[in-house]
């Protein structure tokens, strides 16, 4: 009891962030209880994976099968509920992804295991596992508690925790034989279809200068772009920007939109809105800058600038060019 499973989700040949997520997580959910940390690596050929998340857990659990090279829900769930039937492990953890949100509520069914889905935090209880996640779009937090039970499931929404090493494990990598018996046809991976490429990638932005509708014209984002092109970073926004067509959807932070972790995130002209600080929560340093000192943003921020944001942006900006000359 106490072991901890963390399906490690990959695509193309590459470990989503997700993954480290859950196993940081992961791992101090087996120290509260004296457990060990698995990471469940299933493909075709993904030693190289193996190979990676080997430091990130006690032990890598290694499935190589044909049928496993795309996902499909199908096959991943004879898989896991077979390892999970022979390893009994405490906690199942499964990215809130399409993959995961595909998975879990079958594998939930099969196994007699609760499910909680969408989980922004989780803990050990007394009684079992509780799981804190949000309700009526993010106005909420929910403290959630499955029924007693030997085994739970549990979807991690990404970016909720941080995916940066801290502990380096030294995991042993065991290769289980696969127990799929015969090829599944009735569900079939066909191809893989790019989705349309974003001008900017905010989530993976370490920099980021967002813009609300403090901002007032369209016309004044372009000294936002500014700064942020001193900076060396990228222009992101509150949902009322996008709703204007100012920006497109894919600069959008929220719980509408994107979760970012920047090592930086400056707010300009933005109240702060619950939906808004929600994507913003793995950010390191958060700079706000708004003219009323009542906004809720200032609540969330590390440094509050209570001012006019068009007196403070040309200074910020003529600052950081001195300071890079």
């Amino acid at each position: 009891m106490g072991d901890v499973f963390v399906l490690a989700e990959h695509l193309r040949g590459e470990l989503r962030e997700v993954t480290f997520e859950m196993l940081n997580k992961g791992l101090k959910m087996t120290e509260d209880v004296g457990g060990e940390l698995y990471a469940i690596l299933l493909g075709h050929q993904v030693s190289h994976l193996a190979e990676q998340l080997k430091g990130w857990a006690h032990k890598v659990l290694l499935v190589d099968d044909p049928q496993l090279e795309n996902f499909n829900s199908e096959p991943y769930q004879v898989v896991l509920s077979h390892l999970i039937k022979h390893r009994r492990p405490s906690l199942i953890l499964i990215g809130h992804t399409s993959f995961g949100m595909d998975l879990a509520p079958n594998l939930a069914v099969e196994l007699g295991f609760p499910l909680i889905t969408d989980c922004i935090e989780l803990r050990w209880e007394p009684a079992g596992l509780q799981a804190t996640r949000q309700i009526y779009g993010g106005k909420i937090n929910a403290q959630v508690s499955a029924r007693e039970s030997d085994g739970y499931l549990a979807t991690v929404r990404v970016g909720s925790f941080s995916a940066e090493q801290g502990v380096r494990l030294t995991g042993e990598i065991e290769t289980i034989a696969s127990p799929l018996a015969e090829e599944i046809k009735y569900k079939r991976f066909i191809q893989y279809i790019e989705a349309a490429i974003a001008e900017v990638d905010i989530t993976q932005a370490e920099i980021i200068v967002a813009v609300g509708r403090g901002i007032g014209e369209q016309e004044n984002i372009a000294m936002v772009q500014e700064l942020a092109d001193a900076l060396g970073g990228v222009v992101a926004c509150s949902r009322p920007i996008v709703d204007k067509k100012w920006l497109p959807k894919e600069r959008q932070v929220g719980t509408s939109g994107k979760t970012v972790k920047p090592k930086i995130y400056i707010a300009l002209g933005i109240s702060g809105a619950f939906q808004h600080v929600a994507g913003i929560k793995g950010a390191g340093t958060i700079i706000a800058i708004n003219k009323d000192p009542k906004a809720p943003i200032f609540s969330v921020a590390d440094y509050g600038i209570v001012d006019d944001l068009f007196k403070v942006i040309p200074v910020l900006k003529e600052k950081v060019e001195a300071l890079k000359s």
